[in-house]
């Protein structure tokens, strides 16, 4: 704050110079156990997947939108500093996730989280893991939680865009 104003959240893709601060949000709540860690060479390869949300110039939010199939996305790597939570700024995050996954044409998006109620508030329902193979086959087996996973799955249908409705929709000649 500044002169008694309360400074704009801007969400904005992630840029090269954020890679450092990313990494160490990242390494704060990974040692607690909320997360997998990243590492930077995985960060500078992922870097187009993530956002980060500034204020007064300083990155307080982090999260990443990453692709598996045609078909389903999933928000990972979700962080408030712990200076800024509880402002909404995960939700303000999560929504421009969800929004990208629409421009880009998905059809679902999931997460694995420790704090469910979060994402249902947001629309997500609860799913069993095996509903989820893109997931548990490309980023699961990786993880040493692996055959004691005590995340909990959620899933967001998105709607389809109105083009695709209407086509679907229209009549067919007979």
């Amino acid at each position: 704050m500044t002169d008694g104003k309360i400074a704009t959240p801007n969400v904005r893709q992630a840029q090269i110079r954020d890679v450092p601060t990313i990494h160490h949000l990242l390494e704060l709540y990974a040692a607690k156990g909320n997360l997998l860690p990243r590492t930077m060479n995985e960060l500078y390869r992922h870097l187009r997947d993530f956002f980060v949300i500034e204020i007064a110039g300083q990155v307080v939010a982090i999260g990443a939108l990453e692709i598996f199939t045609e078909d389903l996305g999933e928000v990972r790597s979700l962080v408030v500093s712990e200076d800024h939570e509880r402002q909404g700024l995960g939700r303000l995050m999560v929504q421009r996730i969800i929004a990208e996954a629409r421009q880009l044409g998905l059809r679902r998006v999931m997460a694995l989280t420790y704090v469910p109620t979060f994402f249902h508030k947001l629309g997500f329902l609860t799913v069993g893991k095996e509903t989820l193979p893109e997931k548990v086959w490309n980023v699961c087996v990786k993880c040493h939680k692996y055959n004691h996973c005590d995340e909990i799955a959620v899933l967001l249908e998105l709607k389809r865009h109105a083009r695709e409705t209407v086509a679907s929709a229209a009549p067919t000649g007979t």
